[in-house]
Formats: structure tokens, C-alpha cells, sequence
């Protein structure tokens, strides 16, 4: 699987407050050619979503203020579509579970490879594409 072949359509939002994470991936998806949004706090990101919509939304877990489990509990209800990633070095069973119930879809574990970081999204758009083809979720 082409995984920036489908990247590209989407509109991708990401949240973290490592500047070194976020211009890495936003050098990285903007490289393949993706529109890519890149945010450092989950405030940010929680203004920015009550009026964008985004496909792919990619936040980290640990962020001042506002966390990630939070944004996307904030989030769940008008945002149900998106593909959600939760960036953690925190992976414990508390914060998985707590992930599972928000629809989580997909974790990358820190510190995370540009490899890793492919398998988690090649993942997430094999499990969406079977979603859409076998009309799960409908």
C-alpha cells in the first residue's frame, strides 16, 4: 500500500508541543506532497477544529494544559469520522483504555521512527478502507 497516495487526499491535522516533533512531521508530510496543519497546544487544536474538519488528527498525549485524551474527548461527537492517532510514551493500560472509549484508532509510541510511524498509518488506512467496503459503522 501507497500510503501517501492516500495521505495526499486527506487533510491532516497535527498536535504536539515538541517544536522538534512537529516540524519534523510537517517537513516529513509536507515532502509526500500532504496538506498538513501543525499545532503546539490542544487549546490550539480545539479552536482550530470548531471550524476545520480534518481526516487524519494526530495528537500527542502529554501537552500543557489541555492534553490529548482531552482534545479528543472534547472532539468526539462532531469530529467521528476523522482517523485519530494518540502520541504517547505514556502507554499504559489506563490511557489505552481511556483511548479505545474516545475511538481511538491508532498510538505511537515515543520515541517513534519515520517506520513506525508508517506502519501506524498503513494500519489505520488498510482497517478504514475495510470499514468502507464491507459497510461497517453504517
Amino acid at each position: 500500500m501507497d500510503v501517501f497516495s492516500k495521505l495526499r487526499n486527506m487533510k491532516i491535522l497535527i498536535i504536539d508541543d515538541d517544536e522538534w516533533i512537529r516540524d519534523s512531521l510537517r517537513i516529513y508530510f509536507e515532502a509526500e506532497g500532504c496538506h498538513v496543519v501543525v499545532l503546539e497546544t490542544g487549546e490550539e487544536g480545539l479552536a482550530e477544529l470548531k471550524h476545520q474538519t480534518y481526516d487524519l488528527i494526530i495528537v500527542d498525549y502529554k501537552l500543557p494544559g489541555l492534553d490529548g485524551l482531552e482534545l479528543f474527548r472534547r472532539i468526539r461527537e462532531d469530529h467521528a469520522g476523522a482517523m485519530k492517532i494518540l502520541i504517547t510514551a505514556y502507554r499504559t493500560h489506563s490511557v489505552i483504555s481511556e483511548a479505545r472509549k474516545l475511538n481511538i484508532q491508532g498510538f505511537i509510541e515515543k520515541p517513534f521512527t519515520s517506520e513506525s510511524l508508517m506502519a501506524s498509518l498503513a494500519h489505520l488506512l488498510r482497517m478504514r478502507d475495510f470499514r468502507s467496503q464491507h459497510g461497517a459503522g453504517r
